[in-house]
C-alpha cells in the first residue's frame, strides 16, 4: 500500500472554496473544486446565474477593508473604506488569478449528490451526470442562499418576497409608489429600508422587528468604526462584552429614533451597522413597528395593537444552513445548528471538512482564511483532531463561550469572535494537532490496489 496525498473535492467556489483551494495548492494536494455557476464568488457574484447570490445592486460591504482583507492578499489601497460588491468580486477574481486557482475549478458542474463510501472516501454525482470518487471532501457551499421565511398567522393578499431576491427599486417588482413593509432588522433590512424610503420613490416604508437591535455607526471619529474593534484573546470575552455594553450608549439608544427597545444587551445578538437608518427613522421616512401578530388580506396587525395596509412585504429574515447534496438522514443543520469541532470537523467522519460555516465578528473573510490553513495541514498529515469524545467536549465548551450569552435564534447558532478563534487556531489548536499527528500518526491516505480509487484508510 503506497502512501499518497488525498484526492480532494471542494464543493463551491465562494470565499471558503477559494481559500481552501489556495492552501491545498500551496501544499501540493490534488483537488477539484465543483461550482454550480459559470463564475467564482458565490454570494459576491451579483446576479449569479445559480441563484445563490443575495447581493443587491447598491450593496456595499458592512465591514471595512481594513478588517476584511485576506492576510496574504491585502485589498488594493485605492479601494474605499467600504467597497461595493463589484469591487469585492474583482478582489476575489484577482485572488484566484494571483494563486492560479481557476484551473482546478469545474464550472457549471456542481455536486448534486455526495455519498460516503463504506471504506471511507466519497462518491460524488455532478451536474453533468458524472460519478467521481475522492478521499477527502471539503464542504464550502455557503450559508447565505437558502432563504428562511417566517410563519405568521393568517394570509397576505399582496406581494410577499424574501430579501434574497431583492435587486433594486425596479427588480423583481416595481417598488415605487407602494406601501412596503420590511420585516427584520439586520444589515440587509436596514439597507433595503433606507433605499426604498427615498422620497423620490414615493413609497411608504414600515420596518417591523421582533427583537429590536443595537444600531452602530460605520464611522466613529472620522474613521471606520470597526478599526477600533479588536477583542483580546487573553481576556475573558464576558469582561470585554461588559465594557462594550457600557460604551454603546454613546452611539445612541434605538428608542431615541423610534425603534423598540432591544430585548437583549449589546452583543447578545448581532448588531446592525448603518449610518442612514437612524436618519431615515428620525426624518419620518421610515415608520418603526414591533413584530407582526397576524396577516389579514392586505392588512398587517402588529403586537402593539396597531395595523396597516400594505402592497408588498419583504422578509429580511435570514437564511438556513442547507446541504442539498447530502441525504436528509445523513448530516443536516436543524434550527441552523450543526455541531462541528472548531467549526470544521464532524465527529466520527475523518474524510469530511466543513469550511466557512460561522457568523464571524467582525468579518468572514479572514476567518475562512484561518480555517483554510487547517484544511491544508490536515490534508498532508500535519494536523490531527483529538478523539471523538474530546471533540464533543470542546464543541460544547466553544458553543457556550461564543453563543451561550446570545439570543436563542437560528441566526446566532454559528456566532463567533474571529480574533479569539484565529488566536486559538494559530497558537494552540494547529500546534496541538501537529503534536497529535506526530504522536499518533496523521491520517493515512492510501492507494487501494485494483480499482484505482484513492481511498482513505485509518492508520494501522
Amino acid at each position: 500500500m503506497t502512501r499518497t496525498l488525498p484526492a480532494t473535492a471542494i464543493i463551491g467556489a465562494g470565499i471558503s472554496g477559494l481559500t481552501s483551494g489556495k492552501q491545498l495548492t500551496d501544499y501540493g494536494v490534488p483537488y477539484t473544486c465543483f461550482e454550480t455557476s459559470d463564475r467564482i464568488g458565490g454570494n459576491w457574484a451579483f446576479e449569479n446565474p445559480n441563484g445563490y447570490s443575495s447581493a443587491y445592486r447598491s450593496l456595499h460591504i458592512d465591514t471595512s477593508k481594513h478588517q476584511l482583507s485576506f492576510r496574504d492578499f491585502p485589498m488594493p489601497e485605492d479601494y474605499p473604506d467600504f467597497p461595493h460588491h463589484t469591487q469585492i468580486k474583482q478582489y476575489l477574481d484577482d485572488y484566484a488569478d494571483a494563486f492560479g486557482l481557476l484551473g482546478s475549478i469545474e464550472f457549471e458542474n456542481g455536486v448534486e449528490h455526495a455519498e460516503r463510501l463504506p471504506g471511507g472516501g466519497w462518491e460524488l454525482t455532478t451536474q453533468r451526470g458524472e460519478t467521481r470518487r475522492f478521499d477527502l471532501l471539503v464542504v464550502a457551499n455557503g450559508h447565505h442562499w437558502d432563504a428562511r421565511w417566517p410563519d405568521f398567522p393568517g394570509n397576505f393578499d399582496g406581494i410577499e418576497m424574501h430579501a434574497h431576491h431583492y435587486v433594486d427599486h425596479q427588480t423583481p417588482h416595481d417598488f415605487t409608489g407602494k406601501r412596503i413593509l420590511v420585516v427584520g432588522l439586520g444589515n440587509s433590512a436596514a439597507d433595503i429600508s433606507v433605499e426604498l424610503s427615498s422620497r423620490t420613490l414615493r413609497n411608504e416604508v414600515t420596518l417591523s422587528t421582533r427583537s429590536g437591535a443595537w444600531v452602530v455607526p460605520k464611522y466613529y471619529g472620522g474613521e471606520p468604526a470597526d478599526r477600533y474593534y479588536r477583542t483580546i484573546p487573553q481576556i475573558p470575552l464576558a469582561w470585554q462584552r461588559k465594557l462594550m455594553q457600557l460604551t454603546i450608549p454613546m452611539a445612541g439608544r434605538p428608542e431615541k429614533f423610534g425603534l423598540p427597545t432591544p430585548n437583549h444587551k449589546f452583543f447578545e445578538a448581532h448588531p446592525t451597522q448603518s449610518l442612514e437608518l437612524p436618519l431615515r427613522l428620525g426624518s419620518g421616512d421610515i415608520t418603526p413597528k414591533p413584530d407582526i401578530s397576524r396577516l389579514d388580506g392586505t392588512t398587517v396587525h402588529f403586537d402593539d395593537g396597531t395595523a396597516g395596509d400594505f402592497d408588498i412585504i419583504i422578509y429580511a429574515t435570514g437564511y438556513n444552513i442547507t446541504f442539498p447534496f447530502f441525504d436528509e438522514d445523513f448530516i443536516s443543520a436543524p434550527g441552523n445548528r450543526i455541531d462541528l469541532y472548531k467549526r470544521m470537523f464532524y465527529p466520527g467522519y475523518d474524510d469530511l471538512i466543513f469550511h466557512g460555516f460561522a457568523q464571524a465578528t467582525p468579518t468572514l473573510f479572514p476567518f475562512v482564511e484561518a480555517q483554510a490553513r487547517c484544511v491544508g495541514a490536515y490534508a498532508v498529515g500535519n494536523y490531527r483532531p483529538p478523539s471523538v469524545e474530546e471533540m464533543r467536549r470542546v464543541i460544547d465548551a466553544d458553543m457556550q463561550m461564543y453563543t451561550g450569552h446570545m439570543l436563542d435564534r437560528p441566526r446566532h447558532t454559528q456566532q463567533l469572535d474571529y480574533f479569539v478563534y484565529e488566536h486559538d487556531m494559530r497558537t494552540r489548536e494547529l500546534p496541538a494537532g501537529l503534536r497529535r499527528a506526530r504522536r499518533e500518526g496523521g491520517i493515512r491516505w492510501a492507494q487501494v490496489a485494483g480499482d484505482g480509487h484513492p481511498g482513505m484508510k485509518e492508520p494501522a
